[in-house]
Formats: structure tokens, sequence, C-alpha cells
């Protein structure tokens, strides 16, 4: 039943009812039928409901969800699993820098009250794509898939759900200008021995320091702007190698200072 399809997604997304009929433009009592089955979505409705909760308009009609699972390199893919599921496998060192420079990045800007999970996806998407552009070299590695609302790191919540249970990190809920907020504050510092070099530290307070001020939907229209992000399918993952067609407007790059 899509109502019962809709409650779900929504509590998964950790969206309330009152957001949700905000962004339809419905009381939240009204929105409230639409879960309980009392109504039916019009068209338009659909299409706003989906891209809140970050799904194709198909998938919601059909009552899907995507599914991206994250696994370490080496594990064996089952033998059979639905279509519906991507399958992702990264490195082990991957995972260990995903989670330093994570650290790092809360201890540097966590507390300031634009920083939720949304700025974080972003903040980590640039880190790692204009460091590839700029020594044509991989800082975290991660991998980024293309969703609506930008790019989303498919190993974040593996990794933070892993901090979590053994005390590195702490999910605070939060509200910021009338929405809510995920909020994460570290509880230990970061191993910096996991970066290569100081180049790496250094590139990474260069992007905190132009983009740690930029709310979500700010970050979210400059990913918008990114070749990367824009030849991307959607739901798909984002090839590092576009960021050698960005344009002005994204590049990291001073392609004029390069010598041979």
């Amino acid at each position: 039943m899509i109502a019962d399809f809709i409650r779900t997604l929504r509590k998964k997304r950790d969206l309330t009812q009152e957001y949700i009929a905000g962004r339809l433009g419905l009381t939240r009592q009204t929105y409230g039928q639409v879960e309980h089955g009392d109504r039916e979505l019009t068209i338009g409705e659909a299409k706003i409901l989906a891209d809140v909760l970050d799904i194709s308009l198909q998938d919601l009609l059909d009552e899907r969800e995507s599914q991206v699972v994250v696994e370490v390199e080496g594990k064996e893919k089952p033998s059979h699993e639905p279509e519906s599921v991507m399958r992702i496998s990264v490195p082990q060192k991957n995972l260990a820098k995903f989670r330093e420079v994570l650290l790092y990045i809360l201890c540097k800007v966590g507390g300031k009250p634009n920083i939720g999970e949304t700025v974080l996806y972003k903040l980590l998407y640039f880190i790692d794509f204009d460091y590839y552009e700029k020594y044509e070299e991989q800082l975290i590695g991660a991998t980024y898939i293309k969703n609506k609302h930008g790019p989303t790191p498919v190993e974040y919540k593996m990794i933070v759900d892993d901090m979590i249970e053994a005390g590195q990190l702490v999910r605070v809920p939060s509200r910021y200008f009338g929405h809510d907020q995920k909020k994460y504050l570290p509880v230990r510092d970061p191993d910096l021995t996991v970066l290569e070099n100081a180049r790496e530290i250094a590139h990474i307070d260069s992007v905190l320091a132009r983009l740690s001020d930029y709310n979500a939907m700010e970050l979210s229209n400059l990913s918008h702007q990114d070749v990367p992000w824009i030849i991307a399918e959607n739901l798909k993952p984002i090839d590092y190698e576009a960021v050698f067609y960005r344009t002005a407007d994204t590049s990291a790059r001073h392609y004029d200072d390069d010598r041979d």
C-alpha cells in the first residue's frame, strides 16, 4: 500500500509530517490522511513528494526504493539479489581515511549552526573532487551518488553508524531556520596520520574556509552547477574524471599556472 510506503520512507529520512505537509502546501491533518490511505496524491503533489523523499516519481508510484549496499573490498557478492540493489565495494583504507577526515571537519566547523548532514555531504564532495582536479590524485576517494539535492557519499551512513556505536560521534537532532537538521559532534580528535601529506590538510582547510559558511541550499545549488554532477545519471555514481571538464564556476584548478 503506497500510504505505508510513504510513511516508511518519511520515517527513514527523519522527516516530520509537518515538514512534508509544508512542502506540499497541505495542512498536517490533510497530509496525515495521505499516510493513512484516506486521501490520494495529485500528480503534482506526487512529484514534489518524490523530490522531498529523494526518489524518482516512478519508484514512488511503484513503491520501490533503490538500495545502495556498501561493503568492504574483497567480500563475495550474493549470487541473487533484486535489480534495485547497487552494490559498491570500497577499500578498507578509504573507509579509515573517510572516518578521520569527517572527524577533522567536525572538529573544525561542526559547531557552526549551518553544519548539518546535507552540508557535510557537499563539503566532502568538494574536498574530494577539487583535490582530484588539482592534483589528479584521490584524497578520500569516496563514492558519490547523484541525487536531486546534490552529491551524496554512499559510505557515509555506514561509517557514521559505526562511529556512533563505537562512541566516536554523537548525533544531535536540531533545527536550523525552522527545518529539522541532523548534526554530529566528535567525541575524539582525528588521527591525522592517515592523511598522506600536509598538502591534504591544507586542501581540506582551504575548502572549509571557502564553503563552510554556506547553507544546505547554497551548497546544493553550487553542486548542481558542477559538470561531474550534471553529466552523471540520476542515482548513479559520479565520475571523478569529469572534473577536467568543469567550467570556471566550479573549477578549483588554475590551468594557466600549470607547467609541463
